[in-house]
């Protein structure tokens, strides 16, 4: 139903300041969209939102409302997950001592502080593992595994573990569980479970959910073992904003279930009754109710920050902490080397660029290669590179012989599987993933033709297709239509992230009122037609690019303009306002 190349022009925009063609709601779109705000009495600026979503008009109440007691799926649908939460059950009610081995990043600490907070309210503890990015790899390895198996009778493995065949069994006297949702190989470990709506013989329903969703999952299937043996179990809902903050972090679709599950979680995140988050947030200066964005772009990073260049446990520790001033200074950490984080990912974003330019951004795969490269950052520097060219995108660090990667994809392309697929055909060392995003090792003699596999196993899917110059746009609005009620009822068709992007609306034949350039690099202006009123808009890093001089120095032309609508609060007062991404030129 999304406008497409054959499409018209929206507006007439075939190349904007920026480069890209825009491409308006389709001739569909609009009819349901106003046959839907005829029947509903809804803007039809969210129905055109919710008709591009598929939503029919007599489920647009539904839609905007999700709960999750419709949305949630049976534990049991997912394979060996009885057999998980009884073992797990039994190791608590017996006082075993219980491992967690996690993954470094938002997800593997999210779900195994989930684990940690309900073992707690159960009275017992948890010993955390969390491998080193550098020195260990990802996922478990024989010597953590072995090592813990000495000391431990459980090890439940979140967000990894699910081709860890020879860790698994080097957990000698020990019981494994797996909750994880990386793609499965054809054979799984031997050990009591494994978890994973992304096994070979899964349906595939729940493929979008993220690891810590899986342990959720879990934890709801332990309740119900224990209702049904007379007793209590933690409330699991308290412990949404977790799922909340791993679901967009991990860039899971925000559809279905996920979608009522970062809803009610930042529900729960806004009380700020948890400390580790609470301080987080206070360190980000987030001083509004939290969005998925600001999950996914001030929390989570900072998260993420102690898996790749510091102590890899660090975002666990943190989300799982009790003590407020405890938590306080593991988010000053995190935020310092998150800092660190952002000045190494600027020389390898330059480095990479430079070189994937030279190859050529045009290709299915677009992918760069460098010695020293920090493997903490090449998955954040091909994420750049996969927003910037709208293909899939890989970066790769070498150690000498050895080389360690990180991939991201784009909708619509599965890149785990593409990477599985070279692992098995022997043309990398290591790989795996989910359908976003993979990592992978493998040797300099592997580089050139381990890529060109891959770029012609990503072409298969369709990659490269689609021009990284087009902007889509979900309509039109006039600047006194942009209201903060507006923006409002616009929220309740979100969470908005991977799956389910935010809104963004042109606002034709404008005139600049004001700009001044404001910070680094950025530009401060207000907008209106000839005789209403005008609207704020931010462009941040307007003076990188184009927007900034021709905006700046409009000498009276007008322009179509085109951004998201934000909520702007400032002393006490709520406004609306355009964060504007690009600018064409209006045709007189």
């Amino acid at each position: 139903m999304i406008a497409g190349a054959a499409d018209p022009a929206f507006l007439g925009v075939e190349r904007s300041l920026t480069g890209r063609r825009w491409l308006g709601p389709g001739g569909e779109v609009q009819r349901m969209g106003q046959a839907m705000a005829q029947q509903t009495g809804l803007p039809l600026a969210l129905c055109l939102i919710l008709a591009q979503r598929g939503v029919a008009p007599d489920e647009a109440q539904q839609f905007l409302e999700p709960q999750l007691r419709d949305l949630l799926p049976d534990p049991r649908s997912l394979k060996d997950m009885e057999t998980a939460a009884a073992r797990f059950l039994q190791a608590v009610t017996r006082g075993e001592k219980i491992a967690i081995f996690a993954d470094y990043d938002v997800d593997g600490g999210s779900s195994a502080a989930l684990l940690i907070w309900w073992l707690r309210a159960q009275g017992r503890q948890a010993t955390l593992y969390v491998p080193d990015r550098i020195d260990e790899g990802y996922g478990p390895n024989d010597a953590a595994m072995a090592a813990l198996a000495a000391s431990h009778s459980l090890i439940i493995c979140v967000d990894c573990g699910t081709l860890s065949h020879g860790p698994v069994a080097a957990a000698k006297g020990a019981d494994v569980v797996i909750l994880d949702h990386h793609l499965g190989g054809e054979t799984l470990p031997q050990c009591v479970a494994v978890v994973n709506p992304n096994r070979q013989d899964e349906t595939g329903a729940l493929a979008h959910l993220c690891a810590a969703s899986v342990v959720f999952l879990m934890l709801v299937e332990a309740n119900r073992q224990l209702r049904v043996a007379g007793q209590t179990g933690p409330d699991l809902m308290a412990l949404l904003d977790l799922v909340a903050l791993a679901t967009v972090a991990d860039v899971a679709p925000l559809i279905g279930v996920n979608r009522a599950l970062v809803r009610q979680g930042l529900r729960v995140m806004a009380r700020r009754q948890r400390p580790g988050l609470v301080a987080l947030a206070d360190i980000a200066r987030l001083d509004s109710a939290p969005r998925a964005h600001h999950l996914g772009f001030m929390l989570g990073p900072r998260v993420n920050a102690g898996g790749r260049i510091g102590a890899a446990d660090l975002g666990a520790r943190l989300l799982a902490c009790t003590n407020p001033a405890e938590a306080q200074a593991m988010a000053e950490r995190l935020d310092q080397l998150n800092t660190e984080r952002r000045d190494i990912e600027a020389a390898v974003r330059d480095a990479a660029l430079a070189q994937a330019e030279v190859r050529g951004l045009d290709a299915p795969l677009v992918w760069a290669a460098g010695e020293g490269w920090h493997p903490g950052v090449v998955g954040i520097v091909a994420s750049r590179l996969k927003e910037l060219t709208n293909r899939p995108a890989v970066v790769i660090g070498f150690d000498g012989d050895h080389g360690k990667g990180s991939g991201r994809s784009v909708s619509g392309v599965d890149l785990g599987a593409s990477v599985q697929r070279l692992a098995a055909e022997g043309l990398l060392e290591k790989g795996g993933g989910h359908r976003m995003a993979a990592g992978l090792s493998l040797s300099r003699a592997m580089l050139e033709p381990a890529m060109a596999r891959l770029g012609e196993l990503l072409a298969r899917q369709g990659a490269g297709s689609g021009g990284p110059a087009d902007l889509r746009l979900d309509g039109l609005l006039m600047p006194q239509a942009a209201t903060a009620e507006l923006i409002d009822m616009l929220e309740a068709a979100g969470p908005f992230g991977q799956g389910a992007p935010a809104p963004r609306h042109a606002f034709a034949d404008m005139a600049i009122r004001f700009a001044k350039p404001v910070g680094s690099g950025h530009l401060k202006l207000s907008f209106g037609d000839t005789t209403g009123p005008r609207l704020e808009a931010i462009c941040f890093g307007a003076f990188d690019g184009p927007l900034g001089a021709a905006l700046s120095g409009h000498a009276g032309a007008r322009f179509h303009l085109a951004g998201r609508l934000e909520i702007n609060e400032w002393g006490g007062k709520r406004s609306a306002q355009l964060r504007l991404e690009d600018a064409a030129p209006a045709q007189n």
